[in-house]
């Protein structure tokens, strides 16, 4: 018997690698390939345990049995080591281009948008609809935030270890305000910031907006951001915050530890610096289990909580919403000057489809399309960039952060690809001083499809080219 399933797995070895079966291609079920090889339900499954101990399968719960080439071993992006002064921030054209880019017809891996096959589009479609016949419900100025909203994020947040009242809750237009409001809540125009880096452009953005200067932190692809690092700037600079995405981070995906969360909440803490903590892909752990946030350790009320639905439910929804703590009065403030008040539907539609429980069995299966999806990737770029190359191994979320040879530029790469409409994320965007310009971020959180693959397998030639053009 032992002779006869090594057999098997031996031919079903030479489909693979003859290109019979595909990466991530699901093999026919156990009883049809029991009839075409003239053998037994078990030695098909010793077969798959063989092939799978070889690295050429992976099995998935109540789907089958699913190739995986195996990749070289690729090592993970190096800390940067960089000291950096506090600088003004400029925003990039380039991030405005970008996003126009994804509209059009180019393969779309720069952006970290959810592909909408992965959204919960019937749901959400049912949930709007009877969110607009709540009559004068719907037309009124929802200040600060629509009860029912608040009241659905208030239990997410007590489950995660955060317990707050829906008072304690401001509705916002996406994350992105919810940064704007809480950096205008703490800090006045030429302040000195901290930030990971590379930190997400839409940070970058945001501090620009408010005209703060910012002082980057390195980060580590899978810790996250340096607390040694973070130490020495409180020791010499006068910041006024520090914007910080613990869980998931854009683009290295990194996750810290809780243990490493409270080192961070409390150096913060006793330094009298505000946490601004992003937790946009707090929702989206790829091993199923939710991390808390950083503000679950907050003792001191020093933690500002921001988050959104636009990387689960909805990018076009732009529904977020904060905590500020002591500073909800001034972040009131800011958002009433700015906007008044946050579109009511969206959070009616949302509250309902929370309420109905959707949103936790939508999550399930998105999480295992955002971990397979980032897999794929990181395993495509593994077999078709050069050597030297350089993946995140994300826990959470859907991008992927690519450190290429030294020697090798992003921009140019990027410039390239673009003429062939392939659309990648180049790295000097997640920075104020160009310092990851041999890198790239990857958007992971697409359908595997043959167009996708061969525009990865196209990066990867380039950048070869580009190694020997050097």
């Amino acid at each position: 018997m032992g002779v006869l399933y090594n057999q098997i797995a031996d031919q079903l070895q030479a489909l693979i690698l003859e290109g019979v079966y595909r990466d991530g291609d699901r093999l026919p079920g156990v009883r049809i390939l029991g009839r075409q090889f003239g053998v037994s339900i078990s030695t098909v499954l010793q077969a798959h345990q063989t092939l799978e101990a070889r690295g050429y399968l992976e099995a998935r719960e109540r789907s089958g049995y699913f190739v995986r080439l195996p990749a070289r071993d690729i090592p993970e992006p190096r800390m940067p080591r960089h000291r950096s002064r506090p600088v003004p921030v400029t925003a990039r054209e380039m991030t405005l281009d970008l996003c126009a880019d994804e509209q059009k017809q180019m393969v779309p891996l720069a952006t970290a948008i959810p592909h909408p096959d992965y959204l919960p589009l019937r749901q959400i479609q049912q949930s709007t609809l009877w969110a607009a016949r709540r009559g004068l419900e719907t037309l009124d100025y929802a200040f600060p935030g629509k009860e029912s909203f608040r009241r659905q994020i208030a239990q997410r947040m007590a489950a995660i270890g955060v317990p707050v009242t829906p008072d304690d809750i401001l509705a916002t237009n996406g994350a992105q305000e919810a940064i704007i409001l809480a950096l205008r809540a703490v800090t006045e125009p030429g302040d000195i910031v901290a930030v990971e880096s590379p930190s997400f452009p839409g940070i970058l953005q945001a501090l620009e907006v408010v005209g703060l200067r910012v002082i980057e932190i390195p980060t580590h692809p899978s810790e996250g951001i340096s607390l040694e690092g973070l130490q020495l700037a409180l020791e010499q600079w006068p910041l006024k915050a520090c914007v910080a995405v613990p869980n998931h981070s854009n683009p290295m995906g990194a996750r810290m530890s809780d243990e490493r969360k409270k080192q961070l909440v409390s150096m913060l803490a006793a330094a009298g610096v505000p946490l601004i903590e992003d937790d946009i892909y707090g929702d989206l752990s790829h091993n199923g289990q939710r991390p808390r946030p950083a503000k679950a350790f907050d003792r001191a009320d020093n933690v500002i909580y921001c988050s959104s639905f636009s990387k689960t439910v909805s990018p076009g929804l732009r529904l977020g919403w904060m905590i500020p703590g002591r500073h909800m009065a001034s972040a009131r403030q800011h958002k009433y000057f700015v906007n008044l008040a946050t579109s009511s539907i969206p959070q009616l539609a949302v509250a309902h489809f929370l309420e109905q429980g959707g949103y936790d069995r939508y999550l399930r299966a998105a999480r295992q399309h955002y971990r397979e999806g980032t897999e794929r990737m990181r395993s495509a770029v593994a077999r078709s960039f050069p050597e030297g190359t350089a993946v995140s191994r994300p826990q959470g979320g859907f991008v992927l952060w690519v450190e290429l040879p030294d020697g090798v530029s992003g921009t140019a790469l990027y410039q390239r690809a673009r003429a062939e409409n392939i659309n990648v994320a180049p790295g000097l965007m997640f920075s104020t001083t160009r310092k990851f310009e041999n890198c790239l971020r990857l958007n992971g959180g697409n359908p595997w499809t043959e167009r996708l693959e061969a525009a990865v397998f196209r990066l990867g030639a380039l950048a070869h080219e580009a190694v020997v053009g050097d």
